[in-house]
Parts: structure tokens; C-alpha cells; sequence
């Protein structure tokens, strides 16, 4: 016969490892090695050995004598014969270390009400209808109950009976003798699948299955000042839910396209105003678009490139308060990059008399003011 390995080595800790490290590392071998997962030849006797060594090194006096002695000072105790072992001093250990492979838990759980699934559809929209609001009409393919049914799965006038296999638990059991003593290991029942019921004449609309797919038309209603990647959510027009449970959700993303004259900044509206040298420096009565419509606008005379201009309240409205944002119109001072004969002249004749400009000091650049426009 062999000689034993080391406990510390058969769970891969450290000597000086806590109880918590080596609570962790059985629950992973355990996992890894168990008769009724792994069905290689070695795993039962590596699972033996695993609990063998769990055994003592997560008994506190066990672990002492056994890093005294060695396998000589925990001998004698039994460790041959885990039938008691097996279920009573791990028993709560093991009931949560496998519930994942249905063991000691019951599929009766798995027909509790259950909420449908959320359903997410992306719209797209316009600039303006983000900022006025609108009304769109979407399909969208979701499972709804079956209206020949009511989701019970059976044609009209008949019912589901009791599953004669697992007399109506949705679950089988079966008890496996090991080397450890008796596992019981509970299954969902394979024939009617945990429902704990079958249907003999099943519906003729959704053949049994309790839902049906329809394609849906809904009308929803996008609120004034929505912005892209704005979220709505419609109450209960999701998927159907299962078992008599609630339908979820359906999300409508909101996707804007840009526009070609306008750009978004929060709740303002900013307007590039393009103006040639006469109109900044004299003045200038100019047309300019706005979300109503196109309106006059009075340039004022010295107008520089990045001055700004507010027209309150002209933006776009506020989400979830009164009110709206801004027009925000931005001057920009055009120069030509083509000219006359004519032109040149008259700059030039223009340029004399104006001088050159100084350096300005400490003041604010273009960038500044216009961070400083957004200011809350």
C-alpha cells in the first residue's frame, strides 16, 4: 500500500494557509472530482483522499496534532469508514457545494412565477424630433401567451395530468451506494421535464409550448428634449412571463442624427454665423435659421471671430423641468482666399490706414470665452 501524501499537498495549500484558504480549495476539488461528476476511474479515490485530508486540517485540534505528529498523530481516528462522515459533520457543506448538480434541492422552484424578458429596440429620429418631441410607430417580434390556451399548454377542454414517473414532484431521485456511504441525487424528471405535469392533447396553436411568437405594433411616444442614447422603458411590453409571472420591459434607445446647420451642447443650441470682413466690422442685418424657422438677427458692428450671442430660450427643452435651453450663435470672421484686382486694392487702401494690430496681454483667447459661455 502506498504511503499517504501529504494533506497539504492532496488540497494544494500552504502550510501556513487559513481555514477559509483551505475551506476554498476542498470546495474546488471536490467540485472537480466527484463520483457523480467525474466519471474517471481514479476520481473516486482522489475524492476520498480529498475529504481525508479536509477532514483533519479543517478540525482545528485534528490540524494541530497532524502539523505535530504527522499522519501518525491523527491515526486511528476512523478515517477508513466516512458514512458518518459523509452527511453529518459536512452535511451542510456538501448540500451547498452541490446544489449545482441538483443535489438535495427540489425543480419545484423552477416553476415559480417568472418575470419575462426585457426586449431592447433601437430608434432612430431626427434632430428635430428630439427637440420637439414625436410619435413612432415600431414592430417588434416578442412571445406573448397563447390566446388559445391561456398558457397552459392543452388544447382547450382537456388538462395536463400528473406525471406518472415522478407522481407530480417534477423531480427523480436515485440513491447511489460509494465507497463513501449513500448519495441521493436529484434530477429534473426527464419526462415531464420538472413540470411535474404532461399534456396528452397539447394545444393545437402553441403545440404545448404556452407561448407563441406575434409581431407587435406599438406606438411610442418620445417626450421633447431627448438626446442620443436616451432610454425609455414601456411597462409590460416585454416577453411574456412564464408560470402566471409578469411580461418585462421593452426599452426604446433613442439613436439622433445630426443636423447639418445645428450641434447640441446639453439643452443649447449652437449656431456657427459665418461673416466676411465689411459685415463684422460695419455691422450687418443677417437671416439666420433657428428651430422655428429662419428670423432676422442684428450683427453688431466690431463683431470678432468666436464672439457670442444668446438668444434665450430658444434651445431645446428642458427633459424633466419647465423651461428650455439656449440659441447659442457663434461669429466667425471669413477670410477670402480668392480675390480681385478691385478687392486687393481696396484692402490694400484699407490696410494703410488701419494699422497694424497689437498683441493683446492677459486677455481671454477664443477657447476661453467660449468655455466661458457654457458656464452653468
Amino acid at each position: 500500500m502506498s504511503a499517504k501524501r501529504d494533506y497539504y499537498e492532496v488540497l494544494g495549500v500552504e502550510r501556513t494557509a487559513s481555514p477559509e484558504e483551505i475551506k476554498k480549495a476542498y470546495r474546488r476539488l471536490a467540485r472537480q472530482y466527484h463520483p457523480d461528476v467525474n466519471k474517471s476511474p481514479e476520481a473516486e479515490a482522489r475524492f476520498k483522499e480529498i475529504n481525508e485530508a479536509y477532514e483533519v486540517l479543517s478540525d482545528p485540534e485534528k490540524r494541530a496534532a497532524y502539523d505535530r505528529f504527522g499522519h501518525a498523530g491523527v491515526s486511528g481516528n476512523g478515517f477508513g469508514d466516512f458514512t458518518g462522515f459523509g452527511f453529518g459533520g459536512l452535511g451542510d457543506l456538501f448540500e451547498d457545494l452541490f446544489a449545482g448538480f441538483g443535489m438535495g434541492t427540489s425543480t419545484r422552484a423552477s416553476r415559480r412565477p417568472r418575470r419575462g424578458e426585457d426586449l431592447r429596440v433601437q430608434v432612430e429620429i431626427s434632430f428635430e424630433e428630439a427637440v420637439f418631441g414625436c410619435e413612432k410607430e415600431i414592430e417588434i417580434p416578442r412571445t406573448e401567451t397563447c390566446p388559445r390556451c391561456n398558457g397552459s399548454g392543452a388544447e382547450p377542454g382537456t388538462y395536463p395530468t400528473t406525471c406518472p414517473q415522478c407522481k407530480g414532484t417534477g423531480e427523480v431521485r436515485r440513491v447511489q451506494q460509494s465507497i463513501l456511504g449513500s448519495f441521493v441525487t436529484v434530477s429534473v424528471c426527464p419526462r415531464c421535464q420538472g413540470e411535474g405535469t404532461i399534456i396528452t392533447t397539447p394545444c393545437s396553436e402553441c403545440r404545448g409550448r404556452r407561448h407563441v411568437q406575434r409581431m407587435r405594433k406599438i406606438t411610442v411616444t418620445i417626450p421633447a428634449g431627448v438626446d442620443n442614447g436616451t432610454k425609455i422603458r414601456l411597462a409590460g411590453e416585454g416577453e411574456a412571463g412564464l408560470y402566471g409571472g409578469p411580461p418585462g420591459n421593452l426599452y426604446v434607445v433613442l439613436t439622433v442624427r445630426p443636423h447639418p446647420v445645428f450641434q447640441r451642447q446639453e439643452d443649447d443650441i449652437i449656431l456657427e454665423l459665418p461673416l466676411n470682413f465689411a459685415q463684422a466690422a460695419l455691422g450687418d442685418m443677417v437671416r439666420i435659421p433657428t428651430l422655428e424657422g429662419e428670423e432676422d438677427f442684428t450683427v453688431p458692428a466690431g463683431t470678432q471671430t468666436g464672439d457670442i450671442f444668446r438668444l434665450k430660450g430658444r434651445g431645446v427643452p428642458h427633459l424633466r423641468r419647465n423651461g428650455r435651453g439656449d440659441l447659442v450663435i457663434v461669429a466667425r470672421v471669413v477670410t477670402p482666399t480668392k480675390l480681385t484686382a478691385r478687392q486687393k486694392e481696396l484692402l490694400e487702401e484699407l490696410g494703410k490706414t488701419l494699422g497694424k494690430p497689437v498683441i493683446p496681454q492677459n486677455s481671454k483667447n477664443i477657447f476661453e470665452r467660449f468655455k466661458d459661455a457654457f458656464k452653468p
